[in-house]
């Protein structure tokens, strides 16, 4: 199939498939999938290297669609090139349980590298996929052994480019000089509201321009040709990234609804599909129709394709026998294996000293980092204040592809999405840093790690007003609880620096979704293990931590840099012939994870008069302190003021916290 003729009718094709689609399943969006054929066409049929039969191979370029409304282009040429998706379930787009969805998603549906939809993330998932590519290649690529030269591409629309997040992306990419990456900026002047010009009209060339990539124009996407050309001239550039503009033109193929918002995310309706069949020479009364030769061609490009796996499958044999060390390292971290006795190697403090848990994950991260290659990270500026610098490592940069330290700027929109792809490479364990406040700027990428369930770790210092005189603005409050409603998301937030050794043990182990550690700015008592229980029971979310001698009349439950004020409240207490428990409570995710039987033996039913102390918000404790307790937390903003001083004034001493359990000791049942 070489003839013009042929490539249309294998173009026009998916522009049905999209219609027919989107129009049986009543809903979804049909425009752009329609205008973006030919582009898809190259891509699956020319350009990209993959294998169908195994949508994992290391080292395959990878596609992203960051206007993942469109996913109908996607599911059309992942079937059609030999993807286990079928026509069935083209047919079932957007249905329950299908593995078609309105958007696309990682881990349900074969080939599809990123989960997208929330507008511009899939654009910063790219660069953080980008940055993988390049550290793996310079560890493991030697002389005549490119392991991994695989590209990103991807395609972004008008909406991706309007968000906020893709500026933050776009800069630190140039900054980078990540000559991998090669996006597609579908230029159809076509919102939900209408025309562009109603809110974007900048001139997106001289922006990314200015941004430090190579910027192209293709005025026409059906200019075969000219297309295919600039791709070339993209992948010719290695120091840069590659912006393609692509003007297309929105429902293609539809006569009335092209160029128009209504075929943007509905369907173009019966009578109009009937039409669009009729104008591509299809037949107006069948539906879901792929024609034999269009099949054999994008299975053909499918099977050719492969061919470039079979290749690096020799190539690869070959780097194993040369360099063997560097071979067994690459695949036991791709299993998931971490180095025995790794875990040895995370630091103990002692007791009689304060740290804040802040210094003490700086410690570990510093400690272990010798043994885990594929740590990496940093923060969003503020790398001096939640000690992420790993310092016996250079800074990830143009000149410097195997750094491990990363300086995502004040960007954490950004860091977060980056982190994501960068997790997705199936190699790199990422951490970011920041101030837990500014989790908020996070939340978008922060809920796409934790749907996807992929691990990337965030360090989130300054967790409470105890950070001090920043004041309220810079004061979490809300934040811990926002963290513990996302399903998936596990956040710890330790009680010490030992415990702070053992959340990056759980975290480093955690394999199914985002962990999130909320660590103190102000030095806290190291808790003595000999007295109290170890802290390596962290992982099991909350233990014992000192228990009373005869049955407790009360037990104290706390997180974090609070957990000191219930162990003193607990001797107070005693003094006074009440019996406390005194449980340390890092995480109600990992917790909630543990058999009834332990959570039972924690927390038992029996002793119901329950204090829960945290320096944040106190919704959801109840479910833990029952009718029957009560919590001191935070409802209100924090205040500037020195740490101590705004603690007591917010009540977090062992005064208040004896007083409101002498409190509930008294009330009657």
């Amino acid at each position: 199939m070489e003839n013009r003729n042929s490539t249309q009718k294998c173009i026009d094709t998916v522009r049905i498939l999209a219609a027919d689609a989107v129009q049986k399943a009543n809903s979804g969006h049909p425009g752009t999938p329609m205008a973006l054929a030919p582009l898809g066409h190259l891509l699956w049929s020319e350009v990209m290297h993959y294998n169908p039969k195994n949508p994992q191979w290391a080292n395959r370029d990878r596609f992203v669609l960051s206007c993942g409304h469109a996913c109908m282009l996607q599911y059309s040429y992942l079937h059609l090139t030999g993807y286990q998706i079928t026509l069935n379930d083209i047919e079932n787009f957007r249905q329950l349980q299908s593995i078609t969805p309105g958007h696309p998603e990682y881990g349900l549906t074969p080939g599809i590298e990123v989960t997208t939809g929330p507008l511009g993330q899939g654009f910063a998932n790219g660069v953080g996929m980008a940055i993988a590519q390049q550290y793996m290649a310079k560890r493991y690529n030697q002389a005549d052994f490119n392991i991994f030269d695989y590209k990103i591409y991807a395609i972004c629309s008008d909406g991706d480019l309007m968000e906020g997040v893709s500026a933050e992306a776009a800069s630190l990419a140039g900054h980078l000089g990540l000559g991998n990456m090669i996006y597609f900026y579908d230029s159809n002047h076509i919102t939900i509201e209408g025309n562009t010009d109603l809110a974007f009209d900048e001139d997106v060339s001289k922006r990314f321009q200015a941004y430090g990539w190579q910027v192209q124009e293709v005025p026409d996407i059906n200019d075969h040709e000219e297309l295919s050309n600039a791709i070339k001239n993209a992948q010719k550039e290695t120091e840069r990234p590659s912006l393609i503009i692509v003007r297309s033109h929105i429902g293609y193929g539809s006569p009335n609804k092209h160029d128009s918002a209504a075929a943007h995310g509905s369907p173009l309706g019966k009578d109009e599909v009937r039409l669009v069949k009729e104008n591509f020479g299809f037949d107006p009364d069948k539906s879901f129709v792929v024609p034999d030769d269009v099949l054999d061609f994008y299975r053909k490009a499918g099977k050719e394709s492969s061919k470039n796996e079979d290749k690096w499958n020799e190539l690869y044999e070959s780097y194993k026998k040369r360099h063997p060390d560097l071979a067994k390292e690459y695949e036991s971290i791709t299993a998931g294996q971490l180095p025995e006795g790794w875990e040895d190697k995370l630091p103990v403090f002692e007791p009689g000293e304060d740290v804040a848990t802040r210094k003490a994950s700086g410690k570990t991260l510093n400690a272990i980092a010798e043994y885990l290659p594929q740590l990496i990270g940093g923060s969003a500026d503020l790398s001096p204040s939640t000690n992420t610098v790993l310092e016996a490592y250079e800074s990830f940069s143009v000149k410097q592809r195997g750094g491990r330290n990363f300086h995502f700027g004040i960007r954490e929109h950004a860091m977060g999405a980056v982190l994501n792809g960068m997790a997705l490479s199936n190699y790199l364990i990422p951490y970011g840093a920041t101030f837990l406040i500014f989790s908020d700027y996070m939340r978008p990428p922060l809920r796409l790690a934790a749907i996807m369930k992929i691990r990337q770790i965030m360090v989130f210092t300054h967790d409470s007003i105890g950070l001090g005189e920043d004041g309220t603005t810079h004061q979490p409050v809300e934040q811990l609880i926002g963290l513990r409603t996302v399903p998936n998301m596990t956040v710890i937030r330790p009680a010490d620096a030992n415990e702070t050794a053992q959340a990056w043990r759980v975290a480093i182990e955690h394999k199914d979704g985002p962990v999130a550690l909320a660590l103190t700015r102000q030095e806290i008592p190291v808790i003595d293990q000999k007295k109290y229980a170890s802290a390596k029971n962290l992982e099991k979310g909350a233990y014992i931590l000192s228990d009373s001698e005869e049955e407790p009349d009360i037990i104290l439950i706390a997180s974090g840099s609070e957990v000191h004020l219930i162990l003193k409240a607990q001797e107070e207490l005693k003094k006074n012939k009440i019996n406390a428990r005194v449980v340390s409570m890092p995480s109600w995710n990992l917790f909630e994870q543990q058999n009834a039987a332990y959570k039972e033996e924690v927390l038992p039913k029996n002793i119901r008069k329950r204090l829960a102390v945290e320096a944040g918000s106190s919704v959801g404790w109840m479910k833990y302190t029952t009718d029957d307790g009560d919590v001191i937390g935070i409802d209100k903003f924090g205040e500037s003021a020195p740490a101590e001083e705004i603690m007591k004034e917010y009540g977090f001493t062992v005064e208040n916290v004896v007083k409101r359990a002498n409190a509930l000791f008294l009330k009657k049942e």
